[in-house]
């Protein structure tokens, strides 16, 4: 009699630890996707607080067009939603500022999206071939930043 008692235990918990393990999984499989710009928008925010200044130099300024249409695949409930990131409201399209830097010898060369962010890099300003300072990941040189929400880079 006592060996089925802890056989029922036994067996309850593993129910309870299954139930909890498949609750976590369906909440992980059905959660929303995260949103670009609140990704790129924290990683600005890291790179700005522990980033390193290096001086760098602007490639080129570019409006991009926007990017396509939310799309969704599947149908019905299970449907799962492709986030793209919301574009500039007045035509649509993204500022992308090209730039380069070097560190211990390694030239690296990027672009990062200012999109909402015009009025801290003061695009009207910025030419190519322009100085610049790009704060950058001392763990991963090649995570850069020219422009923040508090901080700029162009001169």
């Amino acid at each position: 009699m006592r060996h089925a008692a802890i056989d029922w235990r036994t067996l309850l918990g593993t129910l309870a630890a299954v139930a909890l393990a498949a609750s976590g999984a369906l909440y992980w499989w059905r959660r929303r996707p995260r949103d670009p710009e609140e990704i790129e928008r924290r990683r600005r925010a890291h790179l700005n607080q522990v980033g390193r200044i290096v001086e760098g130099q602007i490639i080129e300024i570019l409006e991009a067009p926007p990017p396509p249409a939310e799309t969704h695949r599947g149908s019905g409930r299970f449907r799962k939603r492709q986030a793209v990131q919301s574009a500039d409201r007045s035509n649509g399209s993204r500022k992308l500022v090209f730039y380069s830097y070097s560190i211990s010898g390694v030239t690296y060369e990027t672009a990062q999206d200012v999109t909402g962010l015009e009025e801290r890099a003061c695009l009207d300003r910025v030419i190519a071939g322009q100085p610049a300072s790009v704060k950058y990941d001392p763990a991963n040189p090649s995570n850069s930043i020219l422009v923040a929400e508090d901080w700029s880079g162009l001169h």
